[in-house]
């Protein structure tokens, strides 16, 4: 019986060397596992450090842009409201000429009338003048040749 027990004795010790072995190369493998898990952590640290500072400079030049584009709004504010302005005024004097326009307009037809009269009238002067003009030449006429025939007469 005590064979026995030696025999058991060495079966335990084997089947705990095979354990401890098992175990060993188990964790030199996690211990390589962690290796490239660590060097991978830290190539990630070295890039996110990059993007660090890619996103800082960013961010300052996003800040800026704001800044110059909050200054030309509020210039270009201004702007608009000059053009505002402008096309305000240029209502105020559509109104104003729309308002002579009507009032014209409304003079013309009260006046209707005189104007035709004056019309008229300014027809009847023009046909005088005509008339006049006619007669005055026609008696100028009349007067060269009257005076012709009394300067032949001197000649001779």
């Amino acid at each position: 019986m005590e064979v026995v027990l030696y025999i058991a004795a060495l079966i335990a010790a084997i089947g705990f060397l095979v354990l401890c072995i098992s175990v060993g190369v188990t964790l030199f493998s996690l211990k390589n596992t962690l290796n490239n898990i660590a060097s991978t952590v830290a190539g990630i640290e070295g890039q996110m450090e990059g993007i660090t500072r890619e996103t800082t400079t960013l961010l300052t030049k996003t800040n800026s842009l704001a800044d110059d584009i909050s200054e030309k709004s509020e210039k270009l504010n201004s702007v608009v409201q000059a053009v505002k302005g402008m096309g305000d005024s240029v209502n105020g004097l559509n109104t104003s000429v729309q308002r002579i326009t009507t009032a014209v307009s409304k003079e013309v037809g009260r006046n209707e009338e005189k104007i035709a009269q004056v019309v008229q009238w300014s027809n009847v002067a023009m046909e005088i003048a005509d008339k006049w003009r006619q007669r005055k030449t026609i008696q100028e006429q009349d007067i060269a040749v009257v005076d012709n025939p009394a300067q032949e007469k001197n000649k001779q």
